[in-house]
């Protein structure tokens, strides 16, 4: 039985850790009173330990994003969970017009220091309006931070800085990781995996089955499709002896594209991997940028995994064929590479 505790006992746990060394944080979102303790648990005993900080609200999206910005205006550090990412929709408009423009329309005079917490993907047979990963669409906000975890960063970490962070910070967190366990690196390893972790405020994560030595191409990935990849990673090894690199961003926007590009120098080739949607994907603009500033690196275009354009089904073999698989990650990495499957 595995000892690392799970990733939502972490983030609660990083969630109590904040309350206790800042008064000025408030915790608001749908059902998150106890005992329920939010949707996925993660806010579970915070509202019996700080009743006054905790604040349960109706459902309108659109409100909360607006009192949310209110309260970061007026000098505190809101965290606002919106119960599924799918309904970041219902707020863009405070997000695109108000939270994403202030502090530059008002000359740095004001900051909106908010962390908007949201639960994202699918593989929960949840269906069309409750499965998505809408990351591209904040990508395209200028202004915010978007920040991606897995079960391989420190959750912690990452949380207690976005609350530090005088950006608004989208956090996004996806539903998988909750009930898994914590898988941090120890001794540099996850695994049999080597891992570098970049020295940033968001950090990247960096895997390779090779010591860094002789990989043939670069995957990139955030999220919940990092345990996908890292699984394609090792079939890729065993099945067809085929090392490859794997960068794990925590940070995708700004674009944190460093460890890509030195990854990239090292293995000749990208691949990209996303639960998105392909077109207009984190995938595309990854693939651009990396085209842009390392073509002379490349043996092959970019190439992109990502889920079918459409709505996500709710049936569990429809919803598999709808979103990408470690054998969708293996098929691109061997086309790349020009290994006969």
């Amino acid at each position: 039985m595995s000892t690392q505790p799970r990733c939502v006992q972490v983030l609660n746990g990083a969630l109590a850790e904040i309350f206790e060394r800042r008064d000025d944080v408030i915790l608001l979102g749908e059902d998150l009173l106890d005992p329920y303790g939010g949707a996925f648990k993660v806010s579970e005993g915070l509202s019996d330990r700080w009743p006054d900080r905790v604040l349960t609200t109706p459902i309108s999206e659109a409100s909360l994003f607006g009192v949310a910005a209110g309260m970061a205006l007026r000098g505190q550090r809101p965290i606002l969970e919106i119960m599924f990412g799918d309904f970041i929709a219902l707020g863009f408009d405070q997000i695109v017009n108000g939270i994403a423009k202030f502090r530059e329309m008002f000359d740095d005079q004001v900051a909106v220091p908010l962390v908007v917490r949201t639960p994202m993907g699918g593989r929960r047979g949840y269906g069309p309006t409750h499965s998505q990963s809408l990351e591209k669409l904040l990508m395209g906000v200028p202004g915010i931070c978007v920040v991606a975890t897995s079960e391989c960063h420190d959750l912690r970490g990452l949380l207690v800085n976005a609350v530090d962070d005088d950006r608004p910070v989208f956090f996004v967190e996806n539903k998988l990781m909750y009930g898994r366990p914590h898988r941090r690196p120890v001794g540099g390893y996850v695994e049999e995996l080597r891992v570098v972790e970049t020295d940033t405020r968001y950090p990247a994560l960096t895997f390779s089955g090779s010591e860094f030595e002789g990989g043939a191409a670069t995957i990139v990935t955030y999220g919940g499709m990092l345990p996908i990849v890292l699984e394609a990673a090792t079939e890729l090894i065993l099945e067809h002896e085929v090392f490859c690199e794997v960068v794990a961003l925590s940070q995708l926007l700004p674009l944190d594209l460093d460890p890509v590009l030195e990854s990239v120098a090292r293995t000749g080739a990208c691949i990209t991997a996303e639960e998105g949607g392909r077109t207009g994907g984190v995938g595309a603009e990854i693939a651009a940028r990396v085209q842009e500033a390392a073509w002379g690196d490349l043996r092959r275009p970019v190439q992109r995994v990502a889920a079918a354009d459409g709505v996500i089904p709710a049936a569990r073999e429809l919803e598999n064929q709808a979103l990408p698989g470690v054998h969708d990650v293996v098929e691109a990495v061997t086309a790349v590479v020009g290994v006969h499957r």
